[in-house]
């Protein structure tokens, strides 16, 4: 039998759904859909490039907005017609309780799919992440993250690729850059930026003593091959060095890695994850590029000093997680107080709890 609580969190979801779906806007949407995908029908849509891929992308931003309030309408008129039956038929009770849960995700998801709306929102996103001081544990707190987001892309069905990675000294490793490709991947992740704090009985602490350890994590988007960004290349250092990840004898034996530095902000990139030399330095030149547009963005919110000292070093004042494994067990955000006492799952990747919450809350921040 339902129960009171069971039906009002339907009424409570269609409300909420519906007053985002307001936000939105349907029929403006579908109108500038029309607009755009007209644009893309004519002969000339090609002749400039730059205007092109724009207008692809707001036609696929918009088009998939357009279809995920289609998918939910759909599933609240098949939870309108389970409910209507469910007092008779105990199947169809089961199969409302199913679709209020599956509507519950839904609505959530569309309601972050209204925040992931700046300019990168949308594209890959780079993870690096290095230790700080601390030695082992703190190379071995950088690997244990490093496979926190691999699961979690993982679990979002994000393809992930490790560009580069320096192993630690005994154990774990020194600095990581993973690729991360799916839609809104750099939209869910920006907000994770920041230092990420552990403390734990060392597992390589022959007296079990309790130790604190830190990793900061930059979150950087794959920018588009439409944008344009200028590097000299008289402001390059390039640096070619053997691979020390796994590869093969062909990565190691041969220097096919590359390190590129920019001397005038003295951004530093490095790829190693292909086999050849042009292939990485290739990879290389679109991080660097990809940062370098980054600040170019920031520079006109702030003044470029400041900005230069944030990505260079990201300052141990500015923790934003806790991850506490000893003597209790908890996970929090100290942004948005967040928190959970369930540390295992959140190793392995559910994370999105946290997610979530970045993204309102700094979606109020910016309203404010």
């Amino acid at each position: 039998m339902l129960g009171y609580d069971d039906k009002q969190a339907f009424v409570e979801l269609r409300q909420k759904f519906e007053e985002t779906s307001k936000v939105f806007d349907l029929d403006t949407a579908q109108k500038k859909l029309e607009k755009l995908e007209k644009e893309m029908s004519e002969s000339d849509f090609w002749n400039d490039p730059d205007k092109a891929a724009e207008v692809l992308k707001d036609a696929k931003v918009i088009r998939s907005l357009i279809d995920e309030i289609k998918k939910i309408t759909n599933t609240f008129e098949d939870a309108e017609v389970a409910l209507e039956f469910a007092e008779e038929d105990e199947a169809m009770e089961e199969n409302f309780l199913s679709l209020l849960t599956k509507i519950k995700k839904q609505v959530r998801s569309f309601e972050l799919s209204m925040l992931l709306n700046d300019k990168f929102d949308m594209n890959n996103a780079f993870i690096t992440i290095h230790a700080g001081a601390g030695g082992t544990e703190s190379q071995d707190w950088v690997q244990m993250l490093m496979r926190m987001y691999l699961r979690w892309a993982e679990r979002r069905s994000f393809s992930t690729e490790i560009i580069e990675t320096q192993p630690g000294d005994e154990a774990g490793i020194k600095g990581v850059t993973i690729l991360v490709k799916g839609d809104y991947a750099y939209g869910y992740l920006k907000h994770e930026q920041g230092i990420h704090r552990l403390v734990r009985i060392s597992p390589f602490d022959s007296n079990s003593r309790r130790h604190t350890s830190f990793a900061s994590v930059s979150i950087f988007p794959e920018i588009d091959d439409n944008i344009r960004v200028e590097i000299n290349p008289d402001d390059l250092r390039i640096d070619l060095y053997r691979a020390s990840g796994a590869g093969g004898q062909h990565v190691n034996r041969t220097e096919s890695a590359v390190r590129i530095t920019h001397l005038p902000t003295n951004i530093v990139v490095t790829c190693q994850s292909q086999r050849n030399q042009h292939q990485n330095k290739e990879t290389a030149m679109k991080m660097l590029m990809s940062k370098i547009y980054q600040l170019e963005c920031e520079k006109q919110k702030q003044n470029a000093d400041d900005i230069q000292g944030e990505l260079n070093d990201v300052s141990w004042g500015n923790q934003i997680r806790s991850y506490v494994f000893h003597p209790y067990r908890m996970v929090k955000d100290l942004r948005t107080n967040a928190e959970t006492g369930n540390t295992d799952a959140v190793m392995d990747g559910d994370i999105d709890d946290f997610i979530e919450q970045e993204l309102v809350h700094f979606s109020k921040q910016k309203r404010d």
